[in-house]
């Protein structure tokens, strides 16, 4: 049971991290936004190209509201969220298996 714990201990910890970076990336572009940039810049298309996929399918699953994209909120939200419980449930249970 100590390989799996230390297992869902590892699982945990990547995933925090790969949260922890797409947040930092959302947050870039929420902010990018306010200056319009341009579109053809390498690394404009490659923070759309990271962070649309997750974007869009809470567009997809949200109702229209009027103009505002709400979109990077509802995504903070659910990162906090996974951050907090599912990483937290992991890690909690992983140290539980190595004991």
């Amino acid at each position: 049971m100590f390989v799996i714990g230390r297992l869902l201990i590892s699982i945990a910890s990547v995933l925090n991290i790969i949260l922890s970076v797409l947040w930092w990336l959302i947050l870039i572009r929420a902010l990018i936004s306010w200056v319009s940039p341009d579109p053809f810049n390498p690394i404009v298309q490659a923070l759309y190209r990271f962070t649309e996929p997750v974007l869009q399918l809470i567009r997809n699953i949200m109702p229209f509201s009027g103009g505002m994209d709400f979109s990077p909120l509802i995504a903070f939200f659910l990162i906090v969220f996974l951050k907090s419980f599912v990483v937290g449930l992991l890690y909690d249970f992983g140290l539980r298996l190595t004991m």
